[in-house]
């Protein structure tokens, strides 16, 4: 599903001020595994995920989904491709706090080319999938944290993805709520859907649909530890 080889990451390149945020990558994600990119803040884990969401490109290296070489794709291509490709739960949601909850899970399909009966629809049916149904027609500004990451998750499903990328998805949750989120998660993973989730929340990595931990430090690979998830 994703193979990452040899990439690197420096921001500032040429610049006393530059800064080597990812070292000598190498990593292969297989369809429909679910895998934890696990260390502490600053390790080089939001940045490896947002090459492979092509919403940055690596200094050098090669990045494949699914057969395609995202890593340098131009940004009208790479924005296509986040949008048919990828799902992506951001750590502050991202949210537009003036809208409602449907209007912020219909945004990602408004230049889809669908008719608003089919959109409604696609939204409506992520929405339930991320139990926010209820809270459809309430403005997101008004909504709990818990409420909000749901919003985030109906968002990032209505088009129906198969690579779910995740950034610290349970940092502004209390435990109640990352259980909840992780719940989804796993429903996720049993309909066959690839998940990354970069997290130092220790909830993760005694998951048992996680087949992959990953640990990051200081832009490096430190390890991989290999789990027998179950179907």
């Amino acid at each position: 599903m994703v193979s990452i080889e040899n990439v690197n990451k420096i921001f500032n390149e040429g610049t006393p001020q530059a800064f080597e945020a990812l070292k000598s990558i190498n990593l292969e994600v297989a369809k429909g595994e679910t895998m934890i990119l696990s260390g502490v803040s600053g390790s080089g884990k939001s940045t490896l995920l947002s090459l492979i969401a092509a919403l940055d490109k690596p200094s050098s290296g090669k990045i494949v989904v699914e057969g395609e070489l995202i890593s340098k794709l131009p940004d009208l291509h790479a924005s296509a491709y986040r949008a048919k490709s990828i799902g992506f739960i951001f750590q502050h949601f991202n949210l537009l706090e003036s809208l409602s909850v449907e209007e912020n899970v219909i945004a990602p399909l408004i230049n889809s080319g669908l008719d608003i009966v089919t959109i409604k629809q696609m939204a409506a049916k992520s929405m339930q999938r991320a139990a926010i149904s209820h809270k459809a027609s309430q403005q997101v500004k008004e909504l709990s944290g818990g409420e909000k990451q749901r919003c985030a998750i109906a968002r990032a499903l209505v088009h129906e993805p198969e690579l779910i990328i995740c950034d610290e998805p349970t940092a502004n949750l209390d435990r109640e709520n990352s259980l909840k989120f992780i719940e989804i998660l796993q429903s996720l993973h049993q309909r066959g859907k690839t998940i990354i989730v970069a997290t130092h929340d220790p909830l993760f990595e005694t998951l048992p649909f996680v087949s992959k931990v990953v640990r990051m430090e200081d832009g490096n690979i430190v390890g991989a530890d290999s789990i027998s998830a179950p179907n």
